[in-house]
Formats: C-alpha cells, sequence, structure tokens
C-alpha cells in the first residue's frame, strides 16, 4: 500500500481519537480552545524560525558557502507551520518538534544516518569498465 495513502488514512483515524480522548478529560470548548492556541503559536514561532533561518543561509551565502543546513531547515518549518494549522494533537506533536532547532538538527542527523547506510551498502555496488564508442567513431571519419 502507498505511504501517502496509508497516512491520508491514518492521521485523521488519529487525530479522531485524540480529540475524543482529550475532549473527555478536559472538555470540548477547552479542546477546541488548545487546538487554536497551538496553531497560532506555533505559526507565529514557525515564523520567528524562519527568518532566523533566512538570516543565516544568507550570511552563509555571504561568505560563499552553500546553506545546505538552512535550505532543509526552511523546508522543514514549512512542513511544521502546515502541520500546526492542520487541527489535531499529533500533528501539532510533530510540528513542534521539527519547529525546534535542537529537535530539528535530530530529525536531520537520524535521516542523514539512514541514507548514508542506504547509499553505501556494497551488496548493491556494482563495478565495472566501460567504453565510449561514440567518440571512436567521430574520430574515424
Amino acid at each position: 500500500m502507498n505511504t501517502v495513502l496509508l497516512l491520508i488514512i491514518l492521521v485523521p483515524i488519529i487525530e479522531i481519537y485524540l480529540f475524543i480522548k482529550i475532549g473527555s478529560q478536559i472538555g470540548a470548548f477547552t479542546t477546541i480552545s488548545l487546538i487554536f492556541i497551538t496553531a497560532i503559536i506555533g505559526v507565529f514561532y514557525a515564523r520567528y524560525e524562519g527568518l532566523n533561518t533566512l538570516k543565516s543561509g544568507m550570511s552563509q551565502l555571504y561568505k560563499n558557502q552553500m546553506p545546505l543546513f538552512e535550505l532543509m531547515s526552511g523546508a522543514a518549518l514549512a512542513i511544521a507551520a502546515l502541520l500546526l494549522i492542520t487541527p489535531g494533537f499529533a500533528t501539532d506533536i510533530l510540528g513542534f518538534l521539527l519547529i525546534f532547532p535542537l529537535t530539528r538538527k535530530i530529525i536531520f542527523k537520524s535521516f542523514a544516518n539512514t541514507r548514508k547506510k542506504e547509499v553505501h551498502n556494497k551488496e548493491d555496488l556494482i563495478e565495472g569498465e566501460y567504453e565510449d564508442k561514440d567518440n571512436e567513431n567521430d574520430q574515424k571519419l
């Protein structure tokens, strides 16, 4: 089953479950208020972190360095803002994890380590030699 389709099905189910559980504990009005408050705080903090990331990226460009971390952080902050705007507690938790710089670095490092293991797998490596036949034909003409 496609991962995106699975997420489209599972995320609303998890959010509805959390709405019911948390709403029964703290009340419906408080639950709705909490969702709006987390969305507002999250979007403002995402904006703040986004501006910091933009400043850091500009300083990297002034030093003639590629701002790779800043580009990834900017994309992560955009996803985090989207998750925080989406009503729900699970999406808010994921959004806040992506917004805070410390957890964002931890998430990036875990993905980078996973990716390095996939890329450097010796079983997938095929060694060989090649010869460019097109250049030999051009030289004969």
